[in-house]
Order: structure tokens, then C-alpha cells, then sequence
């Protein structure tokens, strides 16, 4: 079987700018599960994918005070087990393959309307609108077998500048943000290939209503286009002009740890993108005075 996992622009993660007091360090444990067709390079002769992926994270953040302004920083190391039956030359094969997915680190800063504020400030705030920026790098440090079509790791790095913005009215707060991805090239491409791709221009947005208590839940959707890619040179036609939808609910447990669940499936576009994601996530956090 034959199968290159892809995850274009495809984030949903509503409240990434909202201000969170200094100095508090968040550790995530988390599992999602997906399943349905997966994106397939139009250079392999690959018909029919479907696929079950399993998959569970770990992550580290933290709150910091940049000139005065909230900033956050974290690192994702994700991993995955997959299982999935594909079409390869009017061949029906399947595979199963398991391994890290690519580590991803993330930094975002608020320029305006989110000053770096302790805990104790942090219970006079109140939020108006807020605008920030994040930049996001993957590092090639997933599974990867160039002799392989059944890739977890992209064997590149990637780098994504967003900016976006959030404006609460009330109990209920929109989310808006814009970014474009951009790639390195994979020079290991299947069978020593070289395999590059245009930048993914991707547009997210969320409404979020806090309940209290702690408690929130978001509507989330995305769209994002581009990406075409060329091996050796030769244009492939898979130009992303995709489109998911999705949900969030937070549920506190204590002082110190919350639940999130999650949900996405695909809206439209082009094949590869027909999948659902469900998942889970625990979070505990500590220090800066909590």
C-alpha cells in the first residue's frame, strides 16, 4: 500500500490569542483519533486510500513577558500508529506503519490589547480586542523511508508566519487569523526524488462562547488553498482549495487541570480531504503564583 500523509493548513485551535498571565507552564497529554480517505501525491498511482490513524501528543508551553506584552511558547512531539488499504496499480495492498510524526514548536506574541500580566493582575483583566502574531516551525524529525510510500514524517521543514486577531463582546469572543506555510524541499523524495512545494495560504476562524466556570466551546472552521508540488521538476495537479469545520468544548476539572474535546471533518475540496478527527486532550498547569 501506498499512502503520504498530509496535514496542509488544516489547524483548527481557537483562543491561541488569548492573554494568559506570565510564568504559567502548561503540560498536555493528549489522543486523536481519524479516519477516511488521506491526501495521496498525484505522482504515485494510488486509487481508493482510506486509512485509521491513532494518534497521541505530548506538549510543553509557556507564558512569557515580552516588552511588556503576552507571548507563548510550546513544543509538540506527536506520534502515531497507522492502518490503511489503498489501490496501487489495480492492486489492492494494505499497510501498517507507526513512528513519530514530525515535532512542531510554536511562538506567539500580542502586540496589542494582551499586556504580560501576572496571575494576581490577571484577575482585574478584561479583554476587548487583541491582536498577535505566531510563527510555527515543523522539523523533520518523523518516521520517514524514502523506499517507503507509507510516511508519517515529511522529510523537510516547514515554517508558517500568521497573524490574527480576537475580539470578545461579552460572552462570546471571534477569532480570526490568516497565515501561509511555507516548505523546504524533500531531497529524498520515493526513489531519490526531489520533491518541492508552493507555500499553503490557509484562513481559520472561531466563535467561542465562555459558559463560566471555566467552560467554553468554540465553532471552528478553516479554508486553505495553494500547495501545489513538483517532483523533478514536473508539476503535479493537486493545488489544495479545501475547507473543514469543527467543534471545541473545554471542561475544567480542578485549579490546575481542564479537559478539552474535540471534533473536525471535511466541508469540500479536493481528494485527500474527505476525513473525520475526534480527540481528547488533558492539560495541567503550574507555577506563576497559581
Amino acid at each position: 500500500m501506498a499512502v503520504s500523509l498530509s496535514a496542509q493548513g488544516q489547524d483548527l485551535e481557537p483562543r491561541t490569542y488569548a492573554n494568559t498571565p506570565v510564568g504559567l507552564n502548561f503540560l498536555v497529554a493528549g489522543y486523536g483519533y481519524t479516519a477516511g480517505g488521506v491526501a495521496t501525491d498525484p505522482a504515485l498511482p494510488i486509487e481508493n486510500t482510506q486509512i485509521e490513524l491513532h494518534s497521541g501528543v505530548l506538549a510543553y508551553a509557556r507564558a512569557v513577558d515580552v516588552y511588556g506584552k503576552s507571548a507563548k511558547f510550546d513544543m509538540v512531539l506527536p506520534y502515531a500508529s497507522l492502518q490503511g488499504s489503498a489501490t496501487v496499480v489495480d492492486q489492492e495492498r494494505d499497510r501498517e506503519v507507526s513512528g513519530l510524526i514530525d515535532p512542531r514548536f510554536h511562538f506567539s506574541m500580542n502586540f496589542f490589547g494582551a499586556p504580560a500580566l501576572t496571575l494576581e493582575e490577571f484577575a482585574k483583566y478584561e479583554q476587548d480586542t487583541i491582536i498577535g502574531a505566531t510563527i510555527e516551525v515543523t522539523a523533520p524529525g518523523g518516521q520517514y523511508d524514502s523506499g517507503k510510500l507509507v510516511n508519517l514524517g515529511t522529510n523537510r521543514w516547514s515554517i508558517k508566519p500568521e497573524l490574527g486577531v480576537s475580539k470578545r463582546m461579552g460572552p462570546v469572543t471571534l477569532e480570526l487569523a490568516s497565515g501561509i506555510r511555507f516548505y523546504t524541499d524533500n531531497e529524498n523524495f520515493f526513489g531519490g526524488k526531489l520533491r518541492s512545494q508552493d507555500p499553503v495560504y490557509s484562513v481559520q476562524g472561531h466563535l467561542i462562547f465562555n459558559f463560566g466556570y471555566g467552560i467554553w466551546a468554540a465553532a471552528d472552521a478553516t479554508f486553505y488553498t495553494g500547495g501545489q508540488s513538483r517532483v523533478d521538476g514536473h508539476k503535479n495537479d493537486d493545488s489544495l482549495e479545501n475547507s473543514r469545520a469543527g467543534a471545541t468544548l473545554a471542561l475544567p476539572v480542578n485549579r490546575a487541570n481542564s479537559i478539552k474535546l474535540y471534533y473536525s471533518t471535511a466541508i469540500s475540496g479536493r481528494r485527500g480531504s474527505d476525513f473525520d478527527t475526534t480527540g481528547i486532550a488533558w492539560q495541567y498547569r503550574f507555577g506563576g503564583g497559581l
